[in-house]
């Protein structure tokens, strides 16, 4: 790395300030944001962007599954790119900083090295990739893991949303179905900037995350089937209640996490009860369960707990019980170079860090089958994040934004 790429800064002020423009799209009336993939409030998020990157002299391009690289040249034209970058989608009341934050702290650093007169050898990628949430379209991370390579082009394009428009349908319709090739050529190395989403860094005072991989996933429906009752006339120990029953294993789930080291999380939502009146005893209830642990080993003996807790439960309360697994995602190590760069960089800066996993997918996780790949963690307020309230300081985004300039430089010469 140069000498000028070593004392380079972002300009704190200038990212904080496209920060908070952005949020003014979608932005929602509790001071988060909704724009939900592909929709008008995406199209103008990305053409905010765009305009952006023409203005600092930045090439853009659209692929075929939408997602937009701004790149700065380097000196060796046929050198493969360094990227970074994230997501501008959120979830239908999401915060400011999801995602858009790793875009915008993306494209300051092309513009900090442009201000310092850096030079590289390697081009450098701000990336905007399509639909990270999944909250439209039901596949998050959808076009990253196009890219990637682990889902094909056309497979991606034909997904619908709940009207039936198709991700195809959907960028024609904001102008987004661009042409160039989706991935299939070398990429040198993927940086992600992100808020925590976890309480981790700020408890311990640290400004830096630097992630090691996100965890080992396992998501399943349990359908517990039990007897509608005439609420006023079925004894109580007549029932066959199926909310109780699925009550009783919501709190064995809870406290089964407890019995492990290190730690799973282990979470049950979406409940739906059958028939849901008043005044009958619940029938049916279906709820899902969401494990996530560091290690995919582990994880599996927790799977395998979680269901014979369930199935215990259900035979000791005279309930019918089935167990549907829906999908699985193994853990994500980042490569140790790039770990390792991250680290570096934390220290050169003097930022207080600490080595981390993460709880939440991310493209990063997809890039990580292409391309070495690491990610920046900076804190969040109580750790917050998918929700109106998500908030994060000025200096911390400033931080992870300089770490990611670093290693950003040293990867591109």
């Amino acid at each position: 790395m140069s000498r000028d790429a070593a004392d380079a800064r972002i300009d704190a002020g200038r990212l904080w300030q496209d920060l908070m423009a952005m949020a003014e799209i979608g932005a929602t009336p509790g001071g988060g944001c909704g724009r939900i993939a592909l929709t008008e409030s995406d199209r103008q998020a990305r053409d905010l962007f765009v305009s952006w990157a023409t203005d600092a002299g930045l090439t853009v391009r659209v692929d075929g599954i939408g997602n937009i690289f701004a790149r700065r040249a380097g000196s060796d034209p046929e050198a493969p790119p360094v990227l970074a970058g994230s997501h501008l989608d959120t979830q239908p009341l999401g915060g400011r900083f999801d995602g858009v934050y790793g875009v915008l702290a993306a494209l300051e650093v092309l513009r900090a090295l442009d201000d310092h007169g850096v030079e590289t050898r390697a081009p450098l990628d701000a990336v905007v990739w399509t639909d990270e949430e999944g909250c439209r379209f039901a596949a998050g991370m959808v076009a990253s893991g196009v890219f990637a390579g682990k889902l094909k082009l056309n497979d991606a394009l034909r997904l619908a949303d709940p009207d039936g428009v198709t991700i195809a349908d959907a960028l024609r319709n904001i102008g987004y179905a661009g042409t160039a090739p989706v991935g299939g050529h070398p990429v040198a190395a993927y940086f992600e900037a992100h808020i925590e989403q976890g309480p981790v860094l700020e408890a311990e005072g640290k400004t830096i995350g630097v992630v090691l991989g996100a965890q080992s996933r396992r998501t399943c429906r349990v359908s517990v089937a039990g007897e509608e009752g005439h609420a006023g006339t079925l004894p109580m120990e007549r029932r066959k209640d199926a909310l109780v029953g699925a009550a009783r294993m919501v709190v064995a789930l809870n406290g089964l996490a407890f019995t492990y080291e290190p730690r799973p999380v282990i979470t049950v939502g979406d409940l739906r009860v059958r028939p849901n009146s008043r005044n009958t005893v619940p029938g049916g209830c279906v709820f899902l369960i969401d494990a996530r642990h560091p290690e995919d080993a582990m994880l599996d003996r927790i799977e395998a707990a979680i269901r014979r807790a369930c199935e215990e439960i259900a035979a000791a309360s005279g309930l019918g019980i089935a167990i549907e697994g829906l999908s699985r995602s193994d853990a994500s190590r980042f490569d140790d170079r790039c770990v390792a760069t991250v680290r570096r960089a934390a220290e050169r800066l003097g930022l207080p860090h600490r080595d981390i996993h993460s709880g939440a997918g991310h493209d990063a996780c997809n890039l990580a089958l292409a391309a070495p790949t690491g990610m920046i963690f900076v804190p969040c307020e109580k750790g917050i994040s998918h929700n109106e309230t998500e908030n994060a300081k000025p200096d911390d985004l400033a931080a992870g934004a300089n770490v990611l300039l670093q290693a950003m430089a040293e990867w591109a010469g």
